[in-house]
């Protein structure tokens, strides 16, 4: 790989106007000098679009249409990538200004780079989340908007799974990580992210697509699946009813 391989940043967005500014800055203002810039916009009927004019000298390709879905709109992004890495933010979530020179500068013989997501709630911080690609046969431990892969694995295992609301991003790194590629995980915060997003609002849902693809993939650890499936709703529902309690004490 050259020193500055070109990196294809991918935004998904659907009537996010609020935000998706905030997320065109992050990736105009990255210290890294070779970013094509992608948005895939699922035909908003906001000022979404209206936003986005604003900054099109930052933006490479812009495409505004009805899709099937999250899954959906990421494979348009990454069939229209160039990049050799290929990185993607959603329109709620913003980079680091060095994330991607980071990244580049670490992937070396890797195939995934990843590092940790800062969390915010009601414009302030709410928690650092941490990855560990070696917890992923368990649960999500990777993040998301923090993941950059190179091309060529989407090219050999696959694109993001349609059927998927809410695991979509599971069932990719658990493909890969169970096909044997590459994970480095860089312990800083490349990214940010609100809280509130579809994962948030559907928690079940994604509980539920979280096991059929651990079933899929490591189909003989059935039992300890389903033995971590109800532990881990038992711990959200503890998490949520302490968090109401407390809102209502105040």
């Amino acid at each position: 790989m050259d020193n500055h391989p070109l990196v294809s940043i991918i935004t998904i967005v659907y009537n996010g106007e609020k935000h998706i500014a905030e997320t065109i800055r992050s990736v105009a203002a990255q210290t890294y000098p070779n970013i094509e810039y992608l948005i895939i916009d699922g035909g908003s009927t906001d000022g979404t679009l209206s936003v986005i004019e604003q900054f099109r000298g930052h933006v490479n390709s812009l495409v505004s249409e009805k899709d099937e879905g999250i899954s959906d709109a990421f494979n348009k992004g990454i069939r229209r990538a160039s990049g050799e890495i290929v990185g993607i933010i959603n329109a709620d979530d913003w980079y680091e200004p060095d994330a991607v020179e980071l990244v580049v500068t670490l992937m070396g013989n890797s195939d995934i780079v990843y590092g940790d997501l800062r969390l915010w709630r009601s414009d302030g911080v709410d928690d650092i989340r941490k990855g560990d690609h070696t917890r992923l046969c368990k649960e999500m431990t990777v993040n998301h908007p923090t993941v950059f892969i190179r091309r060529e694995c989407y090219e050999r295992f696959g694109l993001f799974d349609k059927q998927y609301r809410c695991a979509m991003d599971y069932d990719l790194l658990l493909r890969l990580y169970t096909a044997g590629c590459r994970f480095y995980y860089l312990p800083r915060v490349l990214a940010n992210m609100r809280w509130g997003g579809m994962s948030d609002a559907q928690w079940k849902i994604g509980c539920r697509e979280t096991l059929l693809i651990k079933d899929k993939y490591l189909p003989d650890r059935k039992l300890q699946n389903w033995l971590y499936y109800f532990k881990h709703v038992l711990a959200i529902r503890a998490s949520k009813f302490s968090r109401r309690a407390s809102r209502t004490k105040s």
